[in-house]
């Protein structure tokens, strides 16, 4: 099992703990591209085709409904690959 499949399951398993990098390093391994978000916002858009995710950037953890937002769109990703 690979780092990043360690980290997925990880996340899985308990989504009310999940920093910000763990989530941004998931991501991105999934080839959603981040962009930066402006003005001083705090929220970060990931996108993969036409799947958009917002999620705001906070510390020590982002909420759990972003990371389960994104377990399903990571999901959707990879049967979009296959």
């Amino acid at each position: 099992m690979s780092k990043s499949e360690k980290l997925l399951e990880k996340i899985r398993n308990n989504s009310k703990a999940v920093s910000f990098d763990d989530l941004d390093k998931i991501l991105r391994g999934y080839r959603f591209v981040r962009r930066q978000p402006c003005r001083g916002s705090p929220h970060y858009y990931y996108t993969h085709g036409a799947l958009t995710l917002s999620v705001p950037y906070k510390r020590p953890y982002v909420g759990e409904i972003y990371v389960k937002r994104a377990l399903v769109l990571i999901e959707q990703a990879a049967e979009d690959e296959v």
